[in-house]
């Protein structure tokens, strides 16, 4: 950690128990008297050892070598105090190396965390960004011997988060390394200065963010969009799937390992799960309190609307949609034919009506809707959280086909993807379904293509287009 983030700099500034600098004080006459007293002790005392060593045999050689000696100590002594003197000199008993790391460690783990002037991760610096998760022992010195190790190899911490468990204590790391210090060696520096369970992972600006600040953003979006607690317990606990299990749930969670269970305010548990990193108590607590504020302000749905202007000149309205709509979005079903019906949900068109319910929830999407100015829907599409990828489905009643509707709604889900940090969005659709197809085509976005038994899924690339501009958080 560089001395110029993580050490203050200090002010001088004059106390009453401290001498102004410039001010002297006039020598007292008694003072005088003193020193008067003090030399002619010294020259007798001087004289009498001369005579006496003089006298002894080798008086002399003795003498002289006594002198070399004096003067070598005044030699030496001469040279250690200009070097103490060199700016940027450490102070005695603290290692240039470190003595910084290590006392900024200590105030970082009482703190819980420490953030630092957000800056741009380097590329033309020669340095990259890593996040690191490590475990180490609640002991006085830990923590410092691993931020020491750290500087040892010109790793700067930029953040850190701990996440306490008893006689052991979780450190989360957001750090700026050589671009040419890789993830093995970075672990092994950790391991070496007792970290164990080290996972890293590459970073980006936007983990610049500080958890206060990350968790308020989060906050604020869910309480606008009931549709985003999933993204936002995402963006939370990082890179983990949540899937919405309908049934009864404990009122207080469960915490286990890697699988994470909180109460589903809308019904049912909601499941967060992370691969091999388990989660930690704090991570459990504020996953809670998410859930929590989602359940006090109940339903709630951004309530724009956006006119759409068809090339025919009838104008409609596109909305967020909702349960709210299951009514108006069964009577549409009614209104759309077999074929339609059966390749939007590609099953019997008779089971149609019994998934409106899950497509119009927010805990797994969002859900857009077109409507004529009676309020008549004519149209759906639904953007689905499918694990960490998200899916696009359309479907248009029969009537209202080959207008554009669905070519403009797709391009609204995928721009509502890409806010919410997507690198992709699949649709899946018979083979046989040209204008889903078209549609995908229309985007203009990196396509790939998969085939399976008459099943086809196409699926659009973001983030090599630049259309994904950043993440919840963000």
């Amino acid at each position: 950690m560089s001395d110029e983030l993580s050490v203050p700099r200090q002010q001088h500034s004059v106390t009453d128990t401290e001498e102004p600098r410039g001010r002297s004080r006039s020598p007292h006459w008694r003072r005088e008297l003193v020193e008067l007293a003090a030399l002619f002790i010294a020259v007798a005392t001087a004289d009498t050892l001369a005579k006496t060593v003089v006298n002894a045999p080798d008086g002399p050689v003795t003498l002289i070598v006594c002198a070399l000696g004096l003067a070598a100590a005044a030699v030496v002594h001469l040279w250690w105090a200009r070097r103490a003197d060199r700016p940027g000199a450490p102070p005695p008993g603290r290692s240039a190396d470190t003595g910084p790391a290590a006392g900024t460690a200590g105030s970082e783990k009482q703190a819980g965390t420490v953030d630092h002037p957000v800056e741009q991760p380097g590329g033309a610096d020669g340095t990259v960004l890593w996040r690191m998760r490590t475990t180490v022992r609640d002991t006085p010195g830990a923590l410092a011997q691993l931020c020491t190790a750290l500087a040892g190899v010109r790793v700067d911490i930029l953040t850190l988060q701990t996440h306490p468990l008893g006689t052991e204590t979780v450190d989360e790391f957001l750090l700026r390394a050589p671009a040419g210090l890789e993830a093995r060696a970075l672990a092994r520096t950790v391991s070496l200065a007792g970290g164990r369970g080290t996972w890293t992972e590459r970073a980006d600006a936007h983990d610049l963010v500080d958890a206060p600040t990350r968790a308020l953003r989060l906050a604020t979006r869910t309480a606008l969009d009931a549709a985003e607690l999933p993204l936002a317990l995402r963006q939370l606990l990082g890179r983990c799937t949540i899937r919405s299990v309908p049934g009864a749930a404990r009122a207080e969670g469960t915490l286990s390992g890697t699988v994470l269970r909180v109460p589903d305010p809308a019904g049912g548990e909601i499941v967060v799960e992370r691969p091999t990193l388990p989660f930690t108590p704090t991570e459990f607590a504020r996953a809670r309190a998410l859930v929590e504020l989602d359940a006090r302000l109940g339903r709630r749905l951004p309530h724009g609307k956006d006119a759409l202007t068809l090339p025919a000149g009838q104008t409609l309205t596109i909305r967020r949609a909702d349960t709210a709509d299951l009514e108006a979005a069964a009577a549409m079903h009614a209104r759309c034919s077999r074929e339609t019906l059966a390749q939007r949900y590609h099953g019997p068109p008779g089971d149609a009506d019994s998934y409106l319910r899950h497509l119009l929830s927010p805990r797994f999407g969002r859900t857009l809707a077109v409507e004529t100015a009676s309020g008549r829907l004519v149209a759906l599409g639904h953007l689905l959280w499918d694990g960490d990828e998200t899916e696009a489905a359309l479907l248009v009643e029969d009537a209202w086909q080959r207008r554009g509707i669905g070519g403009e709604l797709l391009r609204r889900l995928v721009v509502m993807a890409g806010e919410t940090g997507a690198e992709s969005v699949y649709a899946v659709t018979h083979s046989s379904n040209t204008a889903m197809v078209a549609a995908m085509r229309g985007l203009e976005l990196p396509l790939d293509y998969q085939v399976e038994e008459g099943t086809l899924v196409v699926t659009a690339v973001l983030a090599a287009a630049g259309v994904a501009p950043g993440r919840v958080d963000g």
